[in-house]
This record gives C-alpha cells, sequence and structure tokens, in this order.
C-alpha cells in the first residue's frame, strides 16, 4: 500500500513533468534560452524516474539502498545542468550532503544484516531492543538529510539552480519524498509486526520535524526568490510529514494518516506552485518577487494556477492539504499529552503564519498594477499548459483517491 501511494505520485507527476519540460527545455524560454543539453537532461530525468520507481518497489533494504543512491547521482547532474558556477556548487552542496549522510543507511543496513543475516525490512524486528534503536536513529539520520530536514537542510534552497521542473520533481515530487517514505516504511514494518517503535526516537523526530517547520516558515520573510520561497515552503512541508509519523510512532493513526495524505498532497501542489513558476520565468526571465507585479492580467491561467496552488500548500478547504494538516494537528491533539498539544499548537502556528505570506506574494506577483517587466508576458505553449491544468485538478481529487490506500493501510496495522 505504501509503495503504491509513492508510486501514484512519481508515476502520474512524473508524466506531467516530464510533458512540460518538452516546451520549458527550449530556446523559447526567456530565462535560459537554449536547446542545448536536451539529451543530457532528459537522460538524467528519466533515470530518475526509473531509480525512484526501483526505491519504492524494493522488497529489501539492501536493493533500497542501490536506487537510492542512484537518485543522490540523478540529483547531481540536474543540479548541475546549466554547468555555471553557482549550478556545479550547488549541484557538488547537494551530493556531498545527502551522499555522506547516505552512509549513515549504510551503516543501518549493516548493522541489520550483522545481527539477523537478513536485508529484508522486516528483519528490523529481530533486533534487540537497544540494536534496534541504533539502527532506527541511523537510518533515520539518512532520512533526515535527504528529505533537507534540520541541521540538513541547507542543500535544498540552493539546489534551485537546477531547471524548474527538475526541481518540480526531485525537490517537490519524488526525491526528498523518498527520505519520507524510509521513515514511514520503517514504522509501519514495525507496526506490522506487533512490535514497539522506539518512544524516544519518536520524540527526537517529533523535535526535528517542528524546529525544521518553525525556522522554514521564518527564512520565507527573507525570500526575494520565488523558487527559493517553493524551497523552504517544501522544507517545512516535509516537516509536517515527520510530525505526522513521530505521532503514529506515539500512537495516533490520526497523525500517521495525515503524514501519508501530506506525502502525495504535498507532491502534486508543490509540483502545481513550481511549475507555475516556471512559467513565470519561461515568459519573464524573472523570478523575483520585487519585480513582478500584475502577472495575472497577462497570464491568467498561469496565475490562477498559482494562487490556487497558494491556497491548497496552505491548508485552505477545499483542497487536499487541508485534509492532511487537519489530520497531523487533530493526531497530535489526540495524543492528549502536553507534547502533543505542544505540537499541535506549534504547527497550526506555522501554517498560519505560512498562509500569510502566501498571501501576500500571490496579491504582490499575480494582482495589482502589471509591472514593467510583465508587459511582454503570456501564458506558457500547450506543453506546458496541459500539466498546469492535470495538477489544479490532482490538488482537488488526490485525497478522493489517496485516502481509501491509506485508510486500508493504517487499518490493518491492528491497532
Amino acid at each position: 500500500g505504501l509503495s503504491f501511494l509513492m508510486l501514484l505520485a512519481i508515476t502520474i507527476g512524473g508524466f506531467l513533468i516530464i510533458l512540460y519540460s518538452a516546451g520549458y527545455v527550449s530556446s523559447r524560454n526567456r530565462e535560459h534560452p537554449s536547446d542545448e543539453g536536451q539529451g543530457r537532461y532528459y537522460f538524467f530525468m528519466l533515470l530518475f524516474v526509473a531509480a525512484m520507481i526501483g526505491l519504492v518497489a524494493s522488497p529489501n533494504f539492501f536493493q533500497l539502498f542501490i536506487f537510492w543512491e542512484l537518485t543522490t547521482l540523478c540529483s547531481w547532474g540536474l543540479i548541475a545542468f546549466y554547468r555555471n558556477d553557482d549550478a556545479l556548487r550547488s549541484a557538488y552542496k547537494a551530493l556531498l550532503i545527502t551522499h555522506a549522510m547516505g552512509l549513515f543507511l549504510e551503516a543501518g543496513i549493516i548493522v541489520i544484516y550483522i545481527n539477523t543475516g537478513s536485508f529484508a525490512f522486516s528483519a528490523i524486528n529481530l533486533l534487540p531492543p537497544a540494536t534496534k534503536t541504533l539502527a532506527v536513529v541511523f537510518l533515520i539520520i539518512a532520512s533526515l538529510a535527504k528529505a533537507a530536514q534540520f541541521p540538513f537542510f541547507t542543500w535544498l534552497p540552493t539546489a534551485m539552480a537546477a531547471p524548474t521542473p527538475a526541481s518540480a520533481y526531485l525537490h517537490a515530487a519524488a526525491m526528498v519524498k523518498a527520505g519520507v517514505y524510509l521513515v514511514a516504511r520503517l514504522l509501519i514494518t514495525i507496526l506490522a509486526g506487533n512490535a514497539v517503535f522506539p518512544s524516544n526516537v519518536a520524540y527526537m523526530l517529533g523535535g526535528f520535524a517542528i524546529v525544521t517547520m518553525l525556522t522554514s516558515v521564518f527564512l520565507y520573510f527573507f525570500q526575494d526568490d520565488l523558487k527559493r520561497l517553493l524551497a523552504y515552503s517544501t522544507i517545512a512541508n516535509l516537516g509536517y510529514m515527520f510530525l505526522g509519523l513521530s505521532l503514529g510512532a506515539l500512537g495516533s493513526d490520526l497523525g500517521l494518516r495525515g503524514s501519508l495524505l501530506h506525502l502525495i498532497g504535498h507532491s502534486f501542489t508543490k509540483s502545481l506552485l513550481f511549475l507555475a513558476v516556471g512559467a513565470i520565468s519561461f515568459s519573464t526571465g524573472i523570478r523575483k518577487i520585487s519585480a513582478l507585479s500584475g502577472l495575472g492580467k497577462k497570464m491568467p491561467l498561469t496565475g490562477l494556477a498559482f494562487v490556487l496552488g497558494a491556497l491548497a500548500i496552505s491548508g485552505i478547504p477545499p483542497f487536499n492539504m487541508f485534509w492532511s494538516k487537519f489530520f497531523i494537528i487533530a493526531g497530535a491533539f489526540q495524543l492528549h499529552t502536553g507534547w502533543g498539544w505542544t505540537l499541535g499548537v506549534l504547527a497550526l502556528m506555522e501554517s498560519v503564519a505560512g498562509f500569510a505570506w502566501f498571501l501576500h506574494v500571490a496579491h504582490k506577483v499575480i494582482f495589482g498594477t502589471v509591472s514593467p517587466s510583465a508587459e511582454g508576458a503570456q501564458d506558457p505553449p500547450a506543453t506546458m499548459a496541459i500539466p498546469l491544468l492535470g495538477f489544479m485538478g490532482l490538488i482537488l481529487l488526490s485525497t478522493v483517491f489517496a485516502l481509501p490506500i491509506i485508510d486500508r493501510l493504517v487499518g490493518g496495522l491492528g491497532r
């Protein structure tokens, strides 16, 4: 069930983003007007889609590790795509942080294999309590780095040097979700085996998640680049997913449901926002918030996509991320502990602050007087417009098909 949920985001999102790329990676792009390197771009993008499918379909830790490292390699190739100094530095930074912390994944797998003689996911339940805690901590460290969580989050904002469709897939829909997937796989495997997830590790995970969320939303207010704003929003929303998993580990089924629903909902919502920003830079050559205004009058489809994405990412009903945020925050209160109430209130504060800033940015960029930089702007060609329409539908409909899968998955844990 968990693999199937991830495959929906990977394949549906991947198809729409590859289609969008056909228009974006071209000489018509005002930000990067060149047809050069298309073969290299599609090689890394399609290899990345294959690596993500392999990662979530892996039946054991050993196979997962191989595809985990392949996604790191593809991320490096795509961030460095434009080959300028900024892109090369950013790609090296992402490679260094994610691969170095990936060694903790390798260490965790070795601990499991040495003690059980097996690479199976279920082998985690055969470990004695102290060894199990050590293995889980190692795997979580690797996951936090992959998902750009505190204190490893600094590689993601600089990774925005990648082409925007690559950012949408790697840094919204797929790669960063691999870290969440690994922790979710661990938690579900442990609970399905009628074992106990180490409670001290669950508290640690929740603490890192809430620190990441609050740090990211604070940094919203200092961003003048639309993609960097979306990067920090991605970091915060990945924090929501880890928060939900930590609540699930402490006994809240609502929190676990919300985390998994947030995982797929965010994939579609953030992809929509990234592709809307890509359409803006494609048409204007600019991503600066301070230099853009009145785009809705020149680019009505793109403006609508950005506004709907901003409402969805902020958790406004009836969009998909309202339901996932509701479940996570309700799950925190469901614990009936001081820790749960603290996490729930802090998550609410982050959500309100994030909504206020996205409302401000949408009003500044989409509405108001048309700025000089937006005078010649127009909506993108059909290959880019169709994915925008597709993702706009998905931010409304993803809960409808995802929640029954999640209910069956969580309901089968027997808690």
